[in-house]
């Protein structure tokens, strides 16, 4: 069960800095269904496009969604909902520490072993890859 290793505290951690996570066609059209606009207004007010690599903006060193916690959550990127559940966790134990020094949420005390016990059990083979 997720919350024997990871518990979200919404804090926010996880929605600053540089970069977000990059978006599929599904992440796109499940924001433009939440906020009930049309997918080139979306486009144009919260997303930075690169080439084939769609993101979100990134604002104040925050993602353009971060308020005082995520305001779109129920339309948020798949990624975003993983995080910080993610399979390079499972490839070294110096993986679990940085991502645990920068997100509350993961239960360090129960230690990388047990983690990685858990989170194996949560994530598909394909994604272990």
């Amino acid at each position: 069960m997720e919350r024997d290793i990871f518990e979200c505290r919404q804090c926010g951690y996880c929605c600053h800095g540089e970069t977000t996570v990059s978006l599929s066609a599904e992440d796109l059209q499940r924001m433009v269904d939440f906020l009930d606009i049309s997918e080139e207004e979306v486009k144009k007010k919260y997303l930075r496009i690169t080439g084939n690599v769609i993101q979100m903006k990134i604002v104040d060193g925050h993602c353009i969604f971060f308020a005082n916690g995520c305001t779109i959550h129920p339309g948020k990127p798949w990624r975003c909902s993983q995080w910080p559940l993610h399979p390079s966790i499972l490839a070294d134990q110096s993986n679990f520490e940085a991502i645990g020094k920068s997100c509350p949420g993961i239960k360090m005390d129960i230690g990388y072993e047990k983690f990685c016990t858990g989170l194996s059990a949560l994530i598909s083979p394909k994604e272990k890859k």
